[in-house]
């Protein structure tokens, strides 16, 4: 596995992966003296990162093709991920976010809902309206919606091909996790700054203080580094929340399992591997509902961040 002369053909064995087949990968000669330093390492949990937008892109191609025209979708597969799609529309991001735009308290109030009609319509026609024009512009939060929409799914099926025997769930990796938490803060900060600008973003994070000039010289500078230093610890938790539920589930499917072996050469090994096995069952059960959770929880919070970026204090 040894590269000729600075060129290529390096080779990589996903046996080392614990995969139950080997597939040699050529990848480019970067340079260095040793395996470790000489190649790219493409690992199990990039290609499953793959596989999850594959997944997403085929399903919601599908769905798309579906609904152009106004047309209702059919078929109990396809409504299944329109209507989660839909939840996080109408149940999410435009609760959430609301208006943005709309500061007072009157007919556009931080959740929108002094649209009356307006709003009813939408929900009346929402079947029909999910991949084309109306949708995206029918309400001031649906431009938000690819990024929360596109978060939702991906940590979704990336939580679900933990379900599959030896594959394993991308977001039980702290890498994994960081790049999503780090992708939702620029998102942050992007939306943020494309409604107040660049350095609005971080002046808005100051909430309005009514108090003498004198104390203010005093809170203001105090309450903004509390804020940014809060900033970064919020979407940090973000990261941190979704391993250590993916990575926990896992952990305790690994330790009931690991009772068959550890009492193999035992009598007691004909109790234990049945109790083990209906284990692994009722927690693989609930690893199911905690992929749905965790993948709610992450685009629900990342939709907080962001409303907190374009709102007032």
């Amino acid at each position: 596995m040894l590269a000729e002369h600075g060129t290529f053909h390096h080779v990589y064995d996903f046996y080392n992966l614990e995969l139950p087949f080997g597939i040699e990968v050529p990848l480019p000669y970067i340079g260095g003296d040793s395996l470790q330093t000489s190649e790219f390492a493409l690992s199990k949990f990039m290609m499953l990162q793959a596989l999850a937008f594959l997944i997403a892109l085929w399903i919601f191609r599908g769905v798309a093709a579906r609904v152009r025209g106004g047309r209702p979708v059919n078929g109990w597969f396809w409504n299944f991920w329109e209507m989660l799609a839909l939840y996080i529309r109408d149940e999410v991001v435009r609760p959430v976010i609301g208006d943005p735009h709309a500061h007072g308290h009157g007919d556009h109030g931080h959740g929108d809902h002094g649209h009356g009609e307006h709003d009813h319509e939408d929900h009346e026609s929402s079947s029909f309206e999910l991949h084309h024009g109306p949708a995206i512009s029918g309400h001031p939060a649906d431009k938000y919606l690819p990024f929360i929409w596109s978060c939702f799914f991906y940590i979704l099926f990336c939580n679900l091909l933990g379900a599959v025997p030896w594959l394993g769930s991308p977001t039980g990796s702290i890498s994994v996790t960081l790049g999503l938490a780090l992708t939702a803060f620029g998102a942050t900060y992007r939306y943020g700054a494309a409604m107040h600008g660049h350095v609005g973003f971080w002046t808005h994070l100051i909430p309005h203080i009514d108090a003498p000039f004198a104390m203010k010289i005093v809170l203001i500078p105090l309450i903004f580094v509390i804020e940014v230093i809060g900033l970064f610890i919020k979407h940090a938790v973000l990261a941190v929340r979704l391993f250590a539920n993916i990575m926990g589930g896992h952990t305790v499917l690994g330790v009931i399992l690991g009772f068959i072996f550890h009492v193999a050469n035992h009598s007691a090994w004909w109790a234990v591997a049945p109790a083990s096995l209906a284990g692994q069952v009722g927690v693989g059960l609930l690893e199911l509902l905690v992929a749905f959770i965790q993948a709610y929880v992450f685009s629900f919070l990342s939709t907080i961040f962001i409303a907190m970026s374009l709102h007032e204090h």
